[in-house]
């Protein structure tokens, strides 16, 4: 069975097809570094950390760019408001997305370039539209003039006339769908030189300039948060075709993180940084709670579904460690279970992915618990296999050994483990006074315990 992908582009699934055989070549709209990252931000990169990793499990060669915007107006306005140099506020906040994506276990992106590092490409690219005669410069601003490209509005959705590019008002473009290649030098702003005159780089033709450096001028995968349609990609897919350049060949889009159904973003004020949420939980387990809906459902962030999401994971964790501490610890499958690679290959399916885990975990425990040994540890390969390609694997050396806190929550979770066993034979022995005295020496160590049909569950209590 092949992968099948649901492309923006078409609004269908599609059987994915790369354009090289045996490789995949992505390109993903990364941070805009004007501040802090919170979980809407790094929802898309996992996402796609997610997807690489399948098709890497799949047999693909999987070259992932991840891009950096370090020249914008949001950071140029955020650094002049802190009274500091603009490249110095975008850099500290790269630092800062950069820790988010390996505390969430996002493998490192093949090459991460700053919009910055390729204005020589950019230049070159305006070049190319003028010639075409699908942009035009005008008072040291350049502008891609929309109505020259047939099929604008095709990715988005968009009535061409119905179009806003959310630029404000410019006397200087002949036409107000026209939206901004190149934006001329005002008093304070960094500049570059260019036959136009000095200036800086518009949003959407960075994207391009990197996109087709390092994976060609046609590539498999373009991915972003769906909030990116509109205008940035539909302006990316517009400028590059035109420019001559077949550009992606597949459009994925995840949806966002909401709160009180709206769109997490500084602007509201709702936002929920990292470093915050992992002072409450580890990063594997927000790194669960992030990667577990489908990735084009939108995620309502809540304190009790992400303490759902937690004691999920820490059953799956607290079956391999059982398997660990009674036969060894189990090694990665070589395939993972037919039902898994089912539901990933039907456009990353997650949801169902996670499903065939928690299945795999009780079937797995209650062979534990009947002493067949063969088929736990059967059961705990299998399960770890599955977890890896979400990057939640509980014995991957980044989870078991990240740092002091994962390894006393690590420690914390053998023994607390122990005692719930203790208290499960005691039930079943019907030593309720000793059953009820292992809890209350739980509670009273500020542990929690709920008992479910898969059996019980832990937490540290809430202050």
């Amino acid at each position: 069975m092949s992968v099948r992908l649901f492309d923006t582009l078409t609004r269908k699934q599609r059987d994915f097809v790369p354009l090289r055989a045996g490789a995949v070549s992505m390109y993903v709209c990364g941070a805009t570094v004007q501040g802090l990252p919170h979980i809407g931000h790094v929802r898309s990169s996992l996402n796609y950390d997610v997807l690489r990793r399948w098709m890497t499990r799949r047999g693909y060669d999987v070259t992932l760019v991840r891009n950096v915007t370090d020249i914008d107006d949001k950071i140029l306005r955020k650094a002049s408001e802190a009274g500091r140099p603009w490249w110095e506020w975008a850099a500290t906040h790269e630092r800062a997305f950069s820790a988010a994506y390996d505390a969430l276990g996002c493998l490192p992106a093949s090459l991460e370039p700053r919009a910055t590092g390729h204005v020589t490409q950019m230049v070159t690219y305006i070049e190319r539209l003028i010639e075409g005669g699908h942009a035009y410069a005008a008072g040291g601003d350049v502008y891609f003039a929309v109505r020259t490209f047939p099929g604008y509005g095709q990715l988005s959705g968009q009535k061409v006339d119905d179009v806003a590019q959310g630029e404000g008002e410019s006397a200087t473009k002949r036409d107000p769908l026209d939206f901004t290649l190149w934006k001329g030098a005002k008093p304070g702003e960094p500049a570059w030189p260019t036959p136009w005159g000095e200036g800086r780089p518009g949003w959407h033709l960075e994207c391009s300039a990197m996109a087709t450096t390092y994976l060609g001028p046609q590539f498999d995968l373009h991915g972003g948060g769906l909030d990116l349609v509109f205008p940035h990609h539909e302006n990316e897919r517009a400028q590059s075709q035109a420019a001559g350049d077949p550009f992606a060949n597949y459009w994925l889009h995840n949806a966002w993180v909401t709160m009180g159904g709206e769109k997490m973003s500084k602007s509201l004020g709702n936002t929920l940084s990292i470093d915050a949420l992992l002072q409450r939980v580890r990063g594997v387990e927000l790194r669960y709670y992030l990667v577990g809906p489908h990735y084009r459902s939108a995620i309502e962030y809540s304190d009790a579904a992400l303490s759902e999401a937690v004691a999920a994971y820490r059953r799956i964790e607290s079956f391999v460690n059982r398997v660990t501490e009674r036969i060894g610890a189990p090694e990665i499958a070589d395939e993972v279970p037919a039902e898994f690679a089912a539901v990933l290959d039907d456009d990353l399916g997650t949801p169902g992915g996670l499903a065939v885990v928690h299945t795999t975990v009780r079937d797995g425990n209650a062979a534990l618990d009947k002493g067949d040994r063969k088929t736990a540890l059967a059961a705990a390969e299998a399960v770890r296999a599955m977890t890896a390609v979400l990057g939640v694997d509980p014995l991957d050396p980044r989870w078991r050994s990240g740092g002091t806190d994962t390894a006393a929550v690590g420690a914390l979770s053998s023994l607390v483990e122990e005692m719930l066993e203790r208290r499960q034979a005691a039930r079943k022995a019907k030593d309720f006074t000793e059953a009820d005295a292992v809890r209350d020496r739980l509670l009273a160590a500020g542990i929690s315990v709920e008992d479910g049909a898969d059996g019980p569950t832990w937490s540290l209590k809430d202050d």
